[in-house]
Formats: C-alpha cells, sequence, structure tokens
C-alpha cells in the first residue's frame, strides 16, 4: 500500500485515530448552547418549553383544538364525525334563534315575561344573539319593579325650607305601609301594591296586619287539629301509641278493624290476651271504644255533665281536652253500675285516657245487631219489651241511674235478650234535667214497640210513671212536661240552699215491676 492511498484514506477515517473517537473520556461531538441566567429565570421560556412538551405528548388534542371551531378556515371534510359535529352546531343555533322569536312574541309588551333559557342548546357565549339583548333571569335589577320607598333620615325629615317633609307625612306613610305588607306571611295575599303606588293608611295597614295574623293562627289551629283527633274510622298518633301498648303488653292479641262509627266516638274489635293479674279475666273479644278528640261533637254535651253533682267541681269549659277524658270515665263508672245491678251491659275491662276497653257483645267479630235492625217475632218483641221496662225500672231503682238516650239505636240484641249500650251520657235522677231526659227516653221506648206490634206497650206517660214511681197524674203531654219541670226546680233549688238532693223524686213503695 503506497504512501497516498494511505493519505487519502485518512479524511474518511476522521481527524484522529479510531481508538480517540471510543474513548469515554473523549469531547463530545455536540456542543451544548449557552444561556444566560436570566434566560432561565424567564417565565415566558418556561411556558415556551411547557408547550413543547405537551405538543410532543398530545400532537393529536392540540390539532383537533386548533381545528375548525375556532378558526372555522382549512375543514377537512373527510372526517364524518367532524360534519355532524357541524350540523348539530348549526342545527342549535337556529333552534335557540327560534325559541327568541317566541319569547318575543309571547311577552310582548307584558310586565310579567317567560324565558326559554332552560330549553336552549348552546350557550350564551356561543350564541349570535347581539349584546343589546337581555336575558331577565340573569338580570338583579328588573326595570318595571317599582322601588322600594326611600327611608327617613334619622333627624325625621328630608328637604329645607317648604319643601321639607317629615316622617308623619301620608304619603310617605302610606308608602312605608304598603312595603311592609310584604313581611306577612306568605298564604296572604298582598298583591303588587309598590307598582301601584298603593297608599294605605295606618288604620287600614293596622287592620290588614291583625287579619293575617288571625288567619295565621286559624291556620294553626286547623292544621294542629287534623294533626291530633281522632277522625271517622282512624285514630291520631297518640290514640295509635296507647292501642300499641295494650298489644304490646299482651292484654290484647291483636286488633282486627273497626266495626262502628258514631257521632263521639269509633268502636274496634279486638282479641283479648292475658292479663297481668290473676283476679282480672280479659274476655276472648274486646270492644275498644276510642272517644273522638274532636271536639265538634261535644259542644251540645256540656249539659250532660256540668251539672252532672260527681262532675261539677271537675267540669271546665276551658279545657276540652279533659272534658273528653271524663266522658270515657262517666261511661265506665255507669256501666260498672250496671254490671253491678245485672243488667246486660258490656263488661269494663281497662281505661286509659280516652280508650275504653270492654266485652264484644257478638261472635267471631259480627257485632250484635242493633234492635232497630233485627226482626223479630211478636213473642220475641213481647219479650223484649217487658225486659227493656226492667231494665230501665233497674236502672233508675238500684242503679240511680237514667239513660239519657234510651232508644232502638242503643240496644242490642243478643242471645235472645236486650243489652244497653252507650251510656257515657247517662246521668243521675237529680240531675237538674234527669227527669226530662228519662220522659225523652220513655216516648222513644214506648213509640218502638207500639209500632212493633205490641199490644201491651204503655205509652210515654204510663211508662214515666211506672219506671220513676212519680205517679203525676196530667191529662195531656204539656201539663205533664209542666210539672216534671216543677219537680226539677224545686230539687235544684234545695240543692243549692242546703246542698243535699231532695228524696222527693222516690216514692213510699218501690215502683212496680212488670214483668210478662
Amino acid at each position: 500500500m503506497d504512501s497516498v492511498g494511505v493519505a487519502a484514506a485518512a479524511p474518511d477515517a476522521g481527524p484522529g485515530p479510531a481508538w480517540q473517537s471510543k474513548c469515554p473520556w473523549g469531547a463530545p461531538s455536540t456542543t451544548s448552547i449557552s444561556c444566560s441566567l436570566a434566560d432561565v429565570m424567564s417565565e415566558q421560556l418556561a411556558k415556551e418549553l411547557q408547550l413543547e412538551e405537551e405538543n410532543a405528548a398530545f400532537p393529536e388534542v392540540v390539532a383537533a383544538a386548533e381545528g375548525p371551531f375556532i378558526t372555522g378556515e382549512n375543514i377537512d371534510t373527510s372526517s364524518d364525525l367532524m360534519l355532524a359535529q357541524m350540523l348539530q352546531m348549526e342545527f342549535d343555533r337556529e333552534y335557540d334563534a327560534q325559541l327568541r322569536r317566541e319569547e318575543k312574541k309571547i311577552n310582548g309588551d307584558s310586565k310579567v315575561s317567560i324565558s326559554f333559557e332552560n330549553y336552549r342548546k348552546v350557550h350564551p357565549y356561543d350564541s349570535d344573539s347581539s349584546e343589546d339583548e337581555v336575558d331577565w333571569q340573569d338580570t338583579r335589577h328588573d326595570p318595571y319593579r317599582a322601588d322600594k320607598p326611600t327611608t327617613t333620615p334619622r333627624r325625621g325629615f328630608i328637604g329645607k325650607g317648604k319643601d321639607i317633609t317629615t316622617k308623619h307625612d301620608e304619603v310617605v306613610c302610606g308608602r312605608k305601609n304598603t312595603a311592609r305588607m310584604e313581611n306577612f306571611a306568605p298564604e296572604f295575599q298582598v298583591g303588587d301594591g309598590i307598582g301601584m303606588d298603593l297608599k294605605l293608611s295606618n288604620q287600614v295597614f293596622n287592620a290588614l296586619k291583625q287579619h293575617a295574623y288571625s288567619e295565621e293562627r286559624r291556620s294553626a289551629k286547623l292544621h294542629e287539629k287534623k294533626e291530633h283527633s281522632t277522625a271517622e274510622k282512624a285514630v291520631d298518633p297518640k290514640t295509635r301509641l296507647l292501642l300499641y301498648k295494650m298489644v304490646n303488653s299482651g292484654m290484647l292479641e291483636t286488633i282486627t278493624g273497626c266495626i262502628s262509627t258514631g257521632k263521639e266516638s269509633v268502636v274496634f274489635h279486638a282479641y283479648g290476651g292475658k292479663s297481668a293479674t290473676e283476679d282480672k279475666v280479659i274476655p276472648p273479644e274486646c270492644a275498644i271504644k276510642v272517644f273522638k278528640t274532636t271536639l265538634n261533637e261535644f259542644k251540645n254535651r256540656d249539659k250532660y255533665m256540668k251539672d252532672d253533682y260527681k262532675f261539677k267541681d271537675r267540669f271546665s269549659k276551658l279545657n276540652p281536652r279533659k272534658i273528653i277524658r271524663m266522658w270515657a270515665e262517666k261511661e265506665m263508672h255507669n256501666l260498672t253500675r250496671m254490671q253491678n245491678a245485672g243488667i246486660p251491659c258490656p263488661q269494663v275491662v281497662v281505661l286509659k285516657k280516652h280508650v275504653l276497653v270492654m266485652s264484644f257483645i257478638g261472635q267471631d267479630q259480627v257485632p250484635a245487631p242493633k234492635l232497630k235492625d233485627v226482626i223479630l217475632s211478636n213473642e220475641d218483641m213481647k219479650k223484649a219489651y217487658y225486659q227493656v221496662l226492667n231494665m230501665m225500672q233497674q236502672l233508675y231503682r238500684e242503679c240511680n241511674l237514667v239513660h239519657a238516650d234510651l232508644s232502638e239505636y242503643n240496644m242490642l240484641w243478643h242471645d235472645g235478650k236486650v243489652w244497653l249500650i252507650d251510656v257515657s251520657q247517662s246521668v243521675e235522677p237529680t240531675h237538674p234535667h234527669g227527669l226530662e231526659f228519662l220522659f225523652r227516653d220513655c216516648r222513644n221506648v214506648s213509640q218502638f214497640f207500639q209500632k212493633g206490634g205490641v199490644a201491651e206497650a204503655l205509652n210515654e206517660r204510663e211508662l214515666f210513671n211506672a219506671v220513676s214511681g212519680l205517679n203525676i197524674t196530667a191529662d195531656n203531654e204539656v201539663d205533664f212536661q209542666a210539672e216534671i219541670e216543677a219537680l226539677e226546680k224545686m230539687n235544684e233549688d234545695h240543692v243549692q240552699n242546703h246542698g243535699k238532693k231532695l228524696s222527693m223524686f222516690s216514692s213510699d213503695g218501690d215502683p212496680p215491676i212488670y214483668d210478662e
């Protein structure tokens, strides 16, 4: 090999020998660009470097972001997705324009306007609406709403000289009263008095204010009454809790349902359980009488209690809830008297506030029929009449009671005999109206059995004398009632003067007992 060939090959091999290019301690082939400290601390340089890194990492996203939605140029129509998005955007804009035309057509010049903002497809900054269009939902100031009256300064007047206006000015006070009406309860409709520049005098405003408070209290009272009242075939939460306690204690096995409703109570059927004490036996079937806690039914019932000697001191018109409990207690005491006398009636199990549990007159959840609903033969009707007559005499003589609401509606037919129920209104014969109640009972009983075909049935005056033993002799009913009222008046005067009951109602001997 000659020297020329070696010299020609030398430039291809590099400036130095081959071992120098592979040496790790050799000089680098690329030279780094030097920069100053100011360039390193430059914020703009940092943003450029970050943008370069993002472009290198997400090239497709950046390309899509700089697409036709922003510039609108160089649109690639070969992509079906791009064309669909563009068409959808154009459709949304046309739809929003149609909504704006509908709003303008419907609203017109009306003070109250509607808006279809919730139905728009494009956000407000994407729409082509002009800048002078106003979205009333986004504005806090309503140009159609009148400004509230300005308050008077602390010094009590505004203006100077002849233009002075004090806080007692009629126009200023009227506008203030109109603005203060907005503080009434939401249920009280006051209208747009400020917009109409309405001026209310102090007298009118005070009357409206008092009426608004009265309506608010009445509404709250009605709501409370509805919450805490026992309605037909339903019970309030407090009554329901009492029934739950009876079932949980084991006194009642289960409550099946409602069997009867009346003006003053609701009756439910229940199966009896086990008693906590051995001396008290609970019948297999029970009747739960829940006295209604609504007070409308008791407005005309106070005459049975306020003049009753047992409850006269406890009666108070100002506490009607206690009156209802006393009404249930009154029935319990009357039933106990009748049971001790041997009169067929429900047996008292327990009394809890206004809930009275009694024995059930009937069988297998079927209550015994009322005397007005049952069809009896002539013999059974005659038997029932003499039984009712004997029960009225026993009630008057042994129990010292007058039923005060005796009729075919309060007598049941079960096991071939008559049972008396609903004795909560029963009073003693010495009650100021006791003889009047007895005469009314005699009239109801006499008319029913006379219509039932009982030839032996006495009329109301003869039946009254037979039960009470007073032997009042009067030719007509008017004179008969006049003598009854005279006897009641004498007894009432004697009680007020001496504090004792007059024994003139009972005859020398016991009243005759009529038997078949």
